[in-house]
């Protein structure tokens, strides 16, 4: 399965559990860790959990192997790596503090217009 299809679902994945401001950064040349990064937030633990569970039962759903996750229990900033796309869910008060956005700034932002947050 290519990028935009493993992007595809797991943006899907946030927006069906209500995540808050997704975005893409194409990575593509600036980071050997990930060609993209999909970013986005909840509101409360529960959701932060819901979403990152959501992420992960789609990706094995529809046969993406789902390298590693990390931080489900704390519920503060889960990382999901889905090999060329990771997937970072925040506690809304961590996005802000991390602002990976900013710190990745030179990346340009993925076009998400396939239906999440329309």
């Amino acid at each position: 399965m290519d990028q935009a299809s493993i992007l595809k679902i797991a943006a899907e994945a946030c927006d069906d559990k209500r995540a808050e401001d997704i975005i893409a950064l194409n990575m593509q040349g600036i980071s050997l860790v990930a060609d993209y990064f999909l970013i986005c937030h909840g509101n409360s633990d529960k959701q932060v959990q819901a979403i990152a569970r959501e992420i992960k039962d789609q990706a094995e759903e529809n046969g993406i192997d789902v390298k590693k996750m990390e931080g489900f229990d704390e519920a503060r900033w889960v990382l999901i790596d889905l090999g060329d796309v990771v997937v970072h869910v925040f506690h809304k008060e961590e996005r802000g503090y991390y602002n990976l956005e900013k710190l990745w700034g030179d990346a340009p932002i993925e076009d998400l217009s396939f239906g999440v947050n329309e």
